[in-house]
């Protein structure tokens, strides 16, 4: 191998995949040199019907200012309800570009903004009980 095509390897885009989950939805993050263009699902961001979700999902984006316009983000998520979905995207994409970048800075702002951002919601859903419909829910009793 002559230095030529050592070089063009070392020069080669580097591409970082990421991973987010919220409850049951799970959202996969890959993140490459680019415009600053972000796809979810294959659709763009900024045409997601719901806003609130689509706020929540640039989260990081909008934090990370202009870092976010030198990368291209594509994420498929699956699962969970649309809420659900737009954390684990939000988890993902900010976790994606801290270790795209190997900033400390961004790490330490997404955490003082919410340190869920990176290290997720450990809340679960509780476990249905046996002979009863709920997870919580008891018989009626009557006094009278």
């Amino acid at each position: 191998m002559d230095v030529r095509s050592a070089k063009v390897l070392q020069e080669s885009p580097r591409v970082v995949i990421s991973v987010g989950k919220k409850k049951t939805a799970v959202a996969r993050a890959v993140i490459r040199p680019g415009i600053g263009r972000v796809r979810v699902n294959g659709y763009p961001l900024e045409s997601w019907p719901i806003e609130m979700a689509r706020v929540k999902m640039q989260e990081p984006l909008m934090l990370a200012g202009d870092l976010a316009k030198k990368v291209d983000i594509d994420v498929n998520v699956s699962g969970g309800g649309f809420m659900g979905q737009a954390v684990a995207v939000r988890i993902a994409i900010a976790r994606g570009l801290v270790a795209y970048f190997h900033s400390q800075e961004l790490k330490e702002l997404y955490e003082k903004y919410d340190p869920y951002m990176l290290k997720g919601d450990p809340r679960r859903t509780e476990p249905k009980k046996p002979g009863i419909k709920h997870a919580r829910s008891k018989r009626q009793k009557a006094y009278r």
